[in-house]
């Protein structure tokens, strides 16, 4: 149960703000609350958890155990990486109303976000890629809930400085994991 947990909180951190998010937000906000973008992002984050959970599944049976961790580190430090690199961009000036379009553009978007990452490392490192797959799940759908019912909430100055602080933290994160595997922390 602690990689259901630890992947739902760090599903939870990673995913607050990301470029999925602001998608969903700004068709939410535009368009009214449809429920078929809810659904639309509600499936989504399910394919998406699920397809890391699945690729942690296979990278598990090939890594012995000393390399799993590492493994992780590595995962947790990319999803770092994204939490600083990539900004989400703007609302979307001319959304279109294609439910298909949504859901290409937000599988294309999660599939190399931090809270994907974060699946597939946890899953790996904690050798649970059930638990961490259907916790991100679960997280993935908060996420996308809570950026449909609360548009307005994306709109805060400071949420890219609350990326940058999670970026930071999972950078840390996986520093430490490097040095703790190494016998050096």
């Amino acid at each position: 149960m602690p990689a259901f947990y630890l992947t739902l909180i760090a599903v939870l951190l990673a995913g607050f703000g990301a470029r999925d998010q602001v998608t969903i937000a700004g068709l939410a906000a535009r368009q009214g609350r449809r429920p078929g973008v809810l659904l639309v992002a509600l499936l989504s984050a399910a394919l998406t958890a699920a397809f890391a959970a699945w690729l942690a599944g296979l990278m598990l049976a090939e890594l012995p155990p000393p390399a799993r961790a590492i493994f992780a580190g590595m995962a947790l430090g990319l999803a770092g990486l994204e939490s600083l690199v990539l900004v989400p961009r703007r609302r979307p000036a001319e959304p279109t109303n294609s439910l298909g379009a949504l859901l290409l553009v937000l599988l294309a978007n999660q599939a190399t976000d931090a809270a994907r990452f974060l699946i597939f490392g946890m899953g790996v490192g904690m050798a649970a890629p059930l638990a961490s797959g259907a916790a991100g799940a679960v997280g993935g759908a908060v996420l996308a809930a809570a950026a449909w019912a609360g548009p307005h909430l994306l709109d805060l100055a400071a949420l890219r400085w609350v990326r940058r602080i999670v970026g930071l933290g999972l950078l840390a994160a996986a520093l430490v994991l490097f040095l703790r595997e190494f016998s050096i922390l």
